[in-house]
């Protein structure tokens, strides 16, 4: 019965993560992996002093955390489903949900969009700082616009078609192991001083797991581009040029994707605890920033997610 609910229970998780995001009394996987990484941090970094021991730390990290939340999870949908199976299907989707974070990135790129509208520029900055790494105290609307845009267009892959690819592989249990992945990145796959050994196996794994998803994301968003606005082939022409130039070998193709659909040119200087940074520019700048992109990058971002969500259930179903 569980094989034949397959799609169904994929088009749940969907559904579930429009309607519910991220509840913040809800306890979160994430948050957990969070607090998990953390303590390994505290306990192992101020014990060692020799680069290849930092990297052998990190290394066993960054297998150890996504191999025992993959087993982790299974364990519990094989429990889950011993107990009772349509409460296997249950869990099934619940655990899915949790690695979705489309609903979440809506609401936080809406945030940033209801204060410029506004005119508070305060309240802007603050809500754009919950996506972005970068310092955002000092940012013009403009620079908070090109941040918020930029977020929807790397989270897009990283938070939605991520995830979604691989729960349509191998259902929770990969989804999750790819979130350990992903926040293991997020958190310590920095190339500073602290985490340039510590960090590199999470970073290098992170590149790995998101190299297919980045190039579907962007495809789908020109395909979104040019059913939304009639950009697409501006902005494939963008990506194919473009992407190679940002220092992710993967964040470069969303991005160029949505500035091309857009006009716009992402890329410049950012600000990280104080030092300066230049990204390659990604895109031609044919229209200035302003807040309506916003809205317009939004709704390309639910076309490209919804079109590859129809792909993706053709093959959990075939």
């Amino acid at each position: 019965m569980a094989d034949d609910l397959t799609g169904f229970k994929f088009l749940a998780v969907c559904a579930l993560d429009v309607m519910a995001g991220d509840p913040r009394w809800l306890p979160h996987p994430v948050r957990m992996m969070g607090i998990f990484i953390q303590e390994y941090e505290r306990l192992m970094l101020v014990r060692l002093s020799c680069p290849l021991a930092k990297r052998a730390a990190g290394l066993g990290l960054a297998a150890g955390l996504p191999l025992g939340c993959f087993l982790f999870t299974r364990w519990i949908l094989g429990w889950a489903e011993h107990v009772h199976e349509m409460f296997g299907v249950l869990m099934w989707v619940v655990l899915g949900y949790t690695t979705i974070a489309g609903r979440d990135l809506m609401d936080h790129a809406l945030g940033v969009y209801q204060a410029l509208r506004k005119g508070s520029l305060v309240s802007a900055r603050a809500a754009v700082g919950r996506l972005v790494g970068r310092d955002t105290e000092a940012l013009p609307e403009e620079e908070i616009v090109r941040a918020t845009l930029e977020s929807i267009s790397e989270n897009t892959s990283d938070g939605i078609v991520a995830p979604l690819v691989y729960l349509a592989l191998g259902g929770p249990a990969l989804a999750m192991a790819y979130k350990a992945v992903n926040t293991l990145d997020s958190m310590i796959g920095y190339r500073n001083e602290r985490y340039r050994d510590f960090g590199w196996a999470s970073a290098r794994l992170d590149d790995v797991a998101n190299w297919v998803p980045a190039r579907l994301t962007a495809v789908a968003i020109s395909v979104a581009a040019a059913l939304r606005l009639g950009t697409g082939l501006a902005s494939w022409r963008i990506c194919w040029r473009d992407a190679r130039h940002h220092p992710s070998p993967n964040s470069g193709w969303p991005e160029a994707a949505m500035a091309g659909a857009l006009g716009v040119q992402f890329g410049g200087r950012n600000v990280y605890g104080g030092e300066a940074e230049l990204r390659a520019r990604l895109g031609d700048p044919i229209t200035p920033f302003c807040v309506s992109h916003i809205p317009v990058a939004l709704h390309l971002m639910g076309l490209a997610c919804g079109i590859l969500v129809m792909v993706l259930l053709g093959g959990v179903m075939w």
